[in-house]
């Protein structure tokens, strides 16, 4: 072997040693301390405010405004009383309904933590409690996409372009730009 590739050899294998030799990193690392494994304390506050947690994203990218962000642009989008009123009662519904719902999945999630936890889980357990919180986590997306499917049926499509602009959505020369009527 030359010595210039003997020195290339000896520079790559220095390299490769620290990746080598550092311990596999998980992305899991210190989550196993929480008191609800599969959710942060960022997720259970979410859910426990009734928070939208990104459920309605295909509702909001395409056209179905949200009502705490039409309440939020209320003046710029120009609603009327009459308008103001119905997203108003629509948003109550959505948050009250979202937390009831949140709360329980929150609940769900901690009792399938705790079977793991204390090494009760079996088959039908696993079965049972997956399905609880499936069930649940549709619910509750749905009454946040609902909530946005109701709140653009009030407005005119001239308040929905609007929305759309006002939150940067808008882009009239991008292909597929969707037309609302």
């Amino acid at each position: 072997m030359t010595p210039r590739i003997l020195a290339l050899v000896l520079g790559i294998s220095v390299l490769a040693v620290p990746v080598l030799a550092d311990p596999a990193v998980t992305p899991y690392a210190g989550q196993q301390t929480r008191i609800i494994k599969s959710l942060s304390e960022e997720d259970i506050g979410a859910l426990l405010k009734g928070e939208g947690m990104g459920m309605a994203k295909a509702a909001e990218l395409n056209g179905y405004p949200g009502p705490v962000h039409v309440l939020t642009l209320a003046k710029e989008l120009k609603l009327t009383a009459s308008q103001q009123r119905h997203v108003e009662a629509i948003y109550s519904w959505m948050k009250a309904t979202a937390k009831s719902l949140g709360a329980e999945l929150v609940e769900r999630e901690k009792m399938l933590d705790q079977l793991f936890a204390r090494g009760e889980i079996t088959p039908d357990r696993l079965k049972a409690g997956t399905a609880a919180i499936a069930e649940l986590q549709g619910r509750l997306r749905s009454v946040h996409l609902s909530a946005h499917l109701e709140t653009r049926a009030l407005l005119d499509p001239n308040q929905i372009t609007r929305y759309e602009q006002l939150r940067g959505y808008a882009d009239p020369s991008a292909p597929g730009h969707h037309h609302h009527g």
